[in-house]
């Protein structure tokens, strides 16, 4: 089964049911019963035109729950003039999604936890990661989505800013995540940035491509982690890192700075420098000042202390460290790192042994247990 060409047909299957009139949730519903069907009739091979079969099946899937229910009898009656059958549209309707489910009846958290659910295909235990709650809470809040959208034609497009939040958090989980959606992201973005004049979505795509410049370097070929200050800078990709470079300068210069554009600023500044000795971190410092300004957002001011750390020596980065809540992902790692910079290599081992437990992926968790490893082998 070819789970990668049924991640990369969703949109399309459901923007087609959309467009022809189903209510988002219906459509949604109709498009993951096709895809369990192919899951089970797929197995030796997929149809000629795959894209059609999914289409063909979510329509009728839909039409027969239509039918049973009363109050859907005029939709019934459009519906039964089902197209022929033949070969699909290649239109790629996935960003027409993504603003869609960005619409006005929906707060922003609810649009994006519905689009990366329905449309980029994210699971509910995925999502609830992405934005730092239980499952479960994740699981109700996208219930609640569909509740609100059950029934409503979605025709009036959401904005630009919810649809970025979306392909952020698209991109973060194909960057860190079990799932590879990274190239997926860059391409939706590279259109959405082509379309709008919003320096936020040109902001969006210089964080996107200068982060995807050093995936080569980020693991090893057993599929180890390498921190960025280990990372073998040959390996990044430099077109990407001057494209990404570029694009930011013109934002930037359009003195509208944003979240995306400051984040991109400190990658920008990670890609500058020629070894990592050789960091400009009192600048990163400065420009996650700007973050925690545009934003508060807690991980940010986490990533700031590692930067004060770096620019000032560990114990300023622990005593902005000590600021924050330690339940926040990577807090304890943190830790650790600027502990053993202190030259506290005791404190050190126990904190990476306590971060490895937590760790949320296989290969943070083994990095975290070498680390710990690593200084319980060499003593105090």
């Amino acid at each position: 089964m070819n789970e990668a060409l049924l991640r990369r047909l969703t949109p399309d299957v459901l923007g087609v049911l959309v467009r022809r009139g189903a209510p988002f949730a219906a459509a949604e519903d109709a498009v993951q019963d096709a895809l369990a069907q192919a899951v089970r009739t797929w197995p030796d091979g997929a149809p000629d035109d795959p894209k059609g079969w999914l289409i063909t099946v979510a329509w009728r899937r839909f039409v027969d729950a239509s039918r049973a229910d009363a109050a859907r009898v005029r939709r019934e009656e459009r519906a039964a003039g089902e197209p022929p059958p033949g070969p699909a549209s290649g239109a790629d309707d996935t960003l027409w999604l993504y603003f869609l489910c960005a619409h006005p009846s929906l707060t922003p958290s609810s649009a994006v936890a519905l689009t990366l659910r329905a449309v980029a295909g994210l699971s509910t235990r995925q999502i609830a990661g992405a934005y730092l709650v239980p499952e479960a809470t994740m699981a109700q809040r996208i219930s609640r989505a569909k509740r609100t959208v059950s029934g409503v034609r979605l025709d009036r497009p959401g904005d630009v800013a919810t649809v970025l939040r979306v392909l952020y958090l698209v991109f973060n989980e194909g960057y860190s995540g079990d799932v590879d959606l990274s190239a997926e992201a860059i391409r939706l973005t590279r259109q959405l940035a082509a379309a709008v004049d919003h320096p936020e979505a040109s902001g969006l795509l210089a964080l996107m491509l200068l982060h995807h410049a050093r995936r080569p370097a980020r693991t090893t070929p057993d599929g180890r982690l390498v921190p960025l200050a280990e990372q073998d800078r040959t390996r990044w990709d430099t077109g990407a890192i001057a494209e990404g470079v570029e694009i930011l300068q013109t934002a930037l210069s359009r003195d509208r700075l944003g979240e995306y554009q400051a984040q991109a600023a400190v990658a920008a500044l990670h890609a500058d420098a020629p070894t990592a000795d050789e960091t400009d971190w009192p600048q990163i410092v400065e420009w996650y000042d700007e973050l925690v300004r545009l934003t508060g957002n807690p991980i940010a001011r986490l990533n700031r202390a590692i930067a004060v750390g770096e620019a000032d020596g560990p114990h300023a980065g622990l005593a902005a460290l000590a600021a924050l809540d330690p339940a926040l992902p990577r807090h304890t790692a943190a830790s650790a790192y600027l502990h053993e910079r202190a030259g506290d290599r005791a404190t050190a081992a126990r904190l990476y042994t306590e971060a490895a437990h937590q760790a949320a992926t296989l290969p943070e968790r083994t990095h975290l247990t070498h680390q710990a490893a690593r200084l319980n082998a060499t003593g105090p």
